[in-house]
C-alpha cells in the first residue's frame, strides 16, 4: 500500500471504497482472494455483483493485513450464524463490511463491537409500506413529521442505523426491529433511542451517521464510548 496507517486504541477507521473499477484492478484485488472466494466470486451471475465481491474482498484484505501485520492472501474469516464476517485466528481487531449502490464502507476498531451499514439514496418506493413492516412506532411517527421532500432521506437515516445496529449484535433481520429505536431527523445526529428489552442499552452503544458521498448515507456503532473516529478514501492505495 502506498499509505501506512496505524489503528491507536479507543479510536475507529471507517473506509469508504468506490467499487467501480477498470479490468487491471479487478484482476489485482482478485489475486488477494483465497481459493473458495475465487470460486465463490465465479458464481455471480452479473459481473456488478463480482466485481463488488472481488474488489471489497481484495480491500477487506488489504486493510486487514496492514493492520494485523500479515500476509493478505493468508488472512481467514469466520461466519457467524447470520453471516457476520470475523477473523479466524485470535485477534482484538474487529471489522463490519456494507456495500449499496457502487460503494462500500468497512469499519475497524480493537476491542469493541462494531456494525456498520451503508446505503444508496433512492425515492422509487413508498417508504411507510416498508417503515410498517420493519420501524418501530417511534420511528413511524418521527417520519411523518419530516417534510414530504425530506421523507426518503430520513427513511435511509433510519434504516442505516437499525441495519448497523443488528449487525453490531451479530442478528439478521429476524431480530425484532420494531423493538428498538434510532433517531432520524439529522444527517450527522444519531442516537439509540431505546431498546424494548433493556432500557438502559440505549446508553451502552455510540451510534455515529455520516455521509460517504453525494446520494449516499452510512451509520457505524459500537459498544462504547469512542470520541476518536477517522474516515478515508479507498483510492487505489494498492502500490
Amino acid at each position: 500500500m502506498k499509505t501506512l496507517i496505524e489503528l491507536k486504541p479507543n479510536t475507529i477507521h471507517i473506509w469508504s471504497i468506490n467499487f467501480v473499477v477498470n479490468d487491471d484492478g479487478y484482476q489485482r484485488y482478485f489475486s488477494f482472494l483465497s481459493e473458495d472466494e475465487k470460486e465463490r466470486a465465479s458464481r455471480f451471475k452479473f459481473y456488478k455483483d463480482r466485481r463488488c465481491y472481488v474488489v471489497v474482498k481484495g480491500v477487506l484484505r488489504l486493510l486487514s493485513g496492514v493492520y494485523l501485520n500479515k500476509d493478505p492472501k493468508k488472512i481467514e474469516f469466520n461466519y457467524g450464524k447470520y453471516g457476520k464476517p470475523k477473523f479466524r485466528h485470535k485477534t482484538n481487531l474487529n471489522f463490519n463490511v456494507s456495500h449499496s449502490g457502487d460503494m462500500a464502507i468497512i469499519g475497524f476498531v480493537y476491542d469493541h463491537t462494531i456494525g456498520i451499514d451503508i446505503e444508496k439514496i433512492k425515492d422509487d418506493f413508498d417508504t411507510f409500506e416498508i417503515a410498517s413492516n420493519f420501524f418501530s412506532k417511534v420511528e413511524i411517527t418521527a417520519l411523518k413529521k419530516i417534510p414530504k421532500p425530506e421523507q426518503y432521506r430520513a427513511f435511509y437515516r433510519c434504516w442505516t442505523r437499525k441495519e448497523a445496529f443488528i449487525k453490531a449484535k451479530g442478528s439478521g433481520l429476524s431480530f425484532p426491529l420494531d423493538e428498538f429505536a434510532v433517531s432520524l431527523d439529522s444527517d450527522l445526529d444519531a442516537n439509540v433511542l431505546w431498546t424494548k428489552w433493556n432500557t438502559a442499552e440505549k446508553h451502552q452503544w455510540q451510534l455515529t451517521s455520516f455521509v460517504p458521498s453525494k446520494g449516499y448515507i452510512a451509520a457505524h456503532i459500537v459498544d462504547t464510548k469512542i470520541e476518536n473516529i477517522q474516515y478515508f478514501n479507498w483510492a487505489n492505495q494498492l502500490g
